[in-house]
């Protein structure tokens, strides 16, 4: 689950050193455990993203599986300030959903919809926190391609970490990506450190400039989480207090990954069997 852009609200300010939080290696063994089950979660919930399945039956799942691998779910009843307890176990976000969209026994997934799910288990007191966007059935080229270079666009930003590097690398590398294939890059929804607390500094933005933002270093762990646009970068929060659109109605996609900071580059923690 991403984070509000505290810096976009705030006019940029400089991010809170004071926040972060340089995991030990023994926390690292804890975070590929919890990450592991995450990432098999959504292998789970795979086969079941079908035409006429609900996303609530979706949510459901997700709950069963979290509870037979001895973890709850780091969603249900979170309630950051200004937010109303979420409901659900997952995210469910269809098409225009940005993300944060909430299952619902009445959203009757249909052929050539998208759908992210995003997961964050919690096993041993840490957080695993994962998201991808599947295909429904048969898919137009244009909603596939939206997906394939989402995905593409977090490896690129995934591949810039390393120690002494900069946050804005990261959103350098997806948003230089995103757009020489004619997408917008989200601007209000960053990626966030994440451990034993879910939402934690530093933030991530998915868009710009090299050499820019906090200096990373190893034991820093953090997810990045582009979210790329059909349309216009701009977004519409609904009344529910947490669905995220776009504000032209057209289709966003989404991946996750949380990374740690290693002593030469990066590791993916939210890696399946």
């Amino acid at each position: 689950m991403n984070n509000q852009n505290l810096l976009s609200i705030g006019g940029n300010k400089t991010q809170n050193k004071k926040g972060l939080v340089l995991l030990s290696s023994r926390e690292l063994d804890k975070m590929r455990v919890v990450g592991k089950l995450a990432a098999n979660l959504l292998n789970h919930l795979e086969p079941l993203v079908q035409p006429g399945v609900t996303t609530k039956e979706l949510d459901d799942e997700a709950a069963r599986f979290m509870k037979a691998n001895g973890s709850v779910s780091a969603t249900i009843g979170y309630a950051p300030p200004n937010h109303p307890p979420y409901p659900g176990h997952v995210c469910t976000s269809v098409n225009e959903v940005v993300c944060h969209g909430i299952p619902n026994s009445r959203q009757v997934l249909k052929e050539g919809d998208i759908i992210n799910i995003d997961v964050t288990p919690i096993l041993d007191g840490y957080h695993g926190d994962t998201s991808r966007t599947f295909l429904v059935g048969n898919v137009s080229d244009k909603a596939k391609k939206l997906v394939e270079v989402t995905k593409e666009s977090m490896m690129r930003g995934i591949a810039q970490v390393k120690p002494d590097g900069r946050i804005g690398d990261i959103g350098a590398a997806i948003q230089e990506y995103a757009e020489a294939n004619g997408y917008s890059v989200v601007r209000d929804m960053v990626g966030h450190g994440v451990g034993r607390v879910f939402h934690t500094e530093p933030q991530v933005p998915h868009y710009g400039k090299r050499n820019t933002g906090m200096k990373l270093r190893k034991g820093m762990v953090f997810t990045i989480e582009p979210m790329l646009n059909e349309g216009t970068y701009k977004l519409k929060f609904l009344k529910d207090g947490w669905t995220v659109i776009t504000q032209d109605r057209k289709l966003s996609a989404q991946f996750e990954h949380t990374v740690a900071v290693t002593d030469d580059g990066v590791e993916i923690l939210t890696l399946p069997d």
